[in-house]
């Protein structure tokens, strides 16, 4: 890829059967080779705590830290420190995104027939661990996308995990959100370790109940390792996706910017234009080139394009939400007029944004749902960050002597059918009684 060709052109005109997978090309699999060292790091956090963490931290990203821990006074400091533009922006934030989630917000409920009665209550999470990335950008925004839900939630302990800066600490703006999203501890560490260390514990790092956050392949093959002994929220919240539909009737420069949004982001990622115009799409192509000319994330931005980053040309805005679909977007962009009709058709997708200014940038910061989405093909079957993360749906059974009778010889008739000759008795000697 040159800068004057930035996308790789898939033309799916000719394809008049449902679209395939096959027919498409998909980011590669995490290799065994890399499964393997996730699983390393995680068992020499399980045997040696901290030790394993400052010396991984020290080795992956060479910094030595001083402490394992920061509290609400050092988050608060930081809030501040802030200038009063980032600071309102900040809190802005949080409210809209408490906003969303205080208004799904579920019910009890309680059902009487036949004399059962049946009570759901909604319980939280004691604790819950949000890992929110860094390297070579900082996101205080992850913190208040993910922080923020699991407070709504009543998730009682909510601490944070992130990779430290080259020089030691975390940056004030990441610990000043901490502060507004209530958060109560923050743990300068990333990577694997840092899921490790939030699902089994340490001496300065208490396991949690739940972690939650997006990140790169490693934190991402991390959860799905340490799934079997703590909640994993979401999905595969791995690197970021965007998928961008639009035609003639949007300034290219648009489409062109939105796709270097998520891009930029890094490597791993995904970035798809469609459209059903040909000279549209190279004139999105002919736009990013020209952006990645001055980009200030310009290598990050390439690095995404160079595996994951595609333009599209399909017969008409059918074939584009069924290509939609396919992929499975993290981030799904309908751009051009009328869009709002076609929302019905999407069946697969993080979030869909619609409309010619719905570029994802507003979902990144301050639209409300969290950014915490699924990505690599998991929106088939998985949801954005949502309450229910955080929460167990626990039901409470009563039964009175009138459900013995009524639906007892039930119980039995199913029972003896099954061989479970135990599970008929404990009614029938009820039924007597």
């Amino acid at each position: 890829m040159s800068f004057e060709d930035a996308l790789r052109i898939v033309d799916l005109r000719a394809v008049q059967e449902p679209l395939q997978i096959t027919d498409i090309p998909r980011p590669a699999a995490p290799d065994s080779q890399m499964v393997d060292q996730v699983g390393e790091i995680i068992d020499e956090v399980r045997a040696h705590g901290d030790r394993a963490l400052l010396r991984l931290t020290e080795k992956l990203d060479r910094v030595t830290l001083t402490t394992l821990s920061i509290g609400r006074e050092e988050m608060e400091a930081a809030y501040r420190s802030l200038a009063p533009e980032l600071s309102q922006a900040l809190t802005v934030a949080h409210r809209r995104i408490a906003q969303v989630y205080e208004a799904e917000l579920p019910t009890s409920s309680r059902v009487t027939s036949d004399g059962i009665t049946v009570i759901r209550r909604n319980v939280p999470v004691r604790s819950a661990g949000c890992y929110v990335p860094g390297g070579a950008a900082r996101y205080p925004s992850t913190v208040l996308h993910t922080a923020t839900v699991a407070s709504v939630a009543g998730v009682e302990h909510v601490v944070v995990a992130t990779p430290p800066l080259p020089g030691g600490g975390v940056d004030e703006p990441t610990l000043a959100a901490c502060f507004v999203a209530g958060v109560e501890r923050l743990y300068p560490v990333g990577g694997a370790q840092a899921i490790a260390a939030l699902a089994y514990g340490t001496d300065s790092i208490e396991r949690v109940d739940t972690i939650v956050g997006p990140g790169n392949l490693y934190v991402a093959l991390a959860k799905a390792q340490v799934a079997l002994d703590v909640g994993i929220g979401s999905s595969f919240a791995g690197p970021s996706e965007v998928l961008v539909v639009a035609d003639s009737s949007v300034d290219p420069h648009y489409a062109a910017i939105d796709l270097a949004v998520q891009a930029e982001h890094g490597p791993h990622g995904l970035a798809w234009l469609v459209t059903w115009d040909e000279q549209y799409l190279h004139a999105v192509d002919e736009a990013l080139a020209e952006y990645l000319r001055s980009a200030s994330r310009m290598e990050a931005i390439r690095s995404t394009l160079a595996t994951n980053g595609y333009g599209a040309l399909v017969r008409d805005r059918q074939q584009a939400i069924e290509l939609a679909n396919l992929i499975a977007p993290e981030h799904l962009e309908l751009l051009y007029q009328d869009a709002e009709g076609d929302t019905g058709l999407v069946r697969n997708a993080g979030v869909i944004f619609v409309g010619v200014d719905a570029t994802a940038a507003f979902g990144d910061y301050v639209a409300g749902p969290s950014h915490v989405l699924p990505t690599y093909g998991t929106a088939r079957f998985a949801s954005g960050l949502g309450l229910e993360d955080f929460y167990r749906r626990q039901h409470t059974v009563l039964i009175s002597p009138t459900a013995v009778q009524e639906l007892g010889w039930a119980v039995e008739e199913i029972a003896k059918v099954e061989g479970l000759t135990a599970h008929a008795e404990s009614i029938s000697i009820r039924r007597r009684s």
